[in-house]
């Protein structure tokens, strides 16, 4: 038998962990992720975000699961009633240097870095921050069921594909505004006709492959 999809949360169930931090006398709740680990092309970026305690309801989500119509729309509406929104991007240099697991722990820094004043609890996606000296908790899949971490995913994720946009008229041809710069056939063909610009990211398969690395 099939099971039925799980609903959405709403908007309660996904406050129940900033609640329990604000009761606890946390004032600044900081939502962090990062999204664009698995792209060829293009930089890491991360959010973090502070809403105020008891902020409006607004129906955030995992950035995965939202049109980009939708995703433009929750970032606006964000911006606008969050307490504090920082960014941070890691650039395709340093991926290919740290690698990219740690370029998405460093950007994810960075964003929290930018909030000031700085937060006094992280609530992470996936893994905790290293080299902050402010209390944390990071949990698998945060961006599924902890409204800031869903709100971070979707300002990082409408940040990179600006980006990426740009990178499509600096770099014609690569199709970067339709991919974000994924993998896709469209890429890797323009990957071969073209090899790699420079964007690309030379740790990566096939761009190594096609550098002869």
């Amino acid at each position: 038998m099939t099971g039925r999809p799980k609903a959405a949360r709403t908007v309660p169930e996904m406050l129940r962990l900033e609640r329990l931090l604000w009761d606890l006398g946390y004032q600044r709740v900081a939502g962090v992720d990062e999204v664009g680990l698995g792209p060829l092309a293009g930089p890491v970026v991360a959010a973090a975000v502070v809403f105020p305690i008891d902020p409006p309801v607004l129906e955030v989500a995992d950035s995965k699961r939202l049109t980009a119509r939708k995703r433009e729309r929750l970032d606006a509406e964000i911006r606008k009633h969050a307490a504090a929104v920082a960014i941070g991007v890691v650039e395709v240099h340093d991926v290919d240097r740290l690698g990219v697991r740690e370029a998405g722990v460093e950007a994810m820094r960075r964003a929290v870095v930018g909030i000031d004043p700085p937060p006094d609890y992280l609530l992470v996606d996936a893994c905790r921050i290293p080299g902050v000296s402010i209390a944390q908790s990071a949990f698998a899949k945060a961006d599924s069921f902890i409204f800031s971490v869903a709100a971070a995913s979707i300002v990082a994720k409408v940040f990179r594909d600006h980006l990426m946009r740009e990178l499509d008229r600096t770099f014609p041809g690569y199709g970067f505004g339709a991919h974000m710069g994924y993998g896709t056939r469209q890429h890797i063909r323009a990957l071969a006709r073209l090899g790699p610009s420079p964007v690309h990211r030379r740790s990566f398969e096939p761009v190594r492959r096609l550098l002869g690395q």
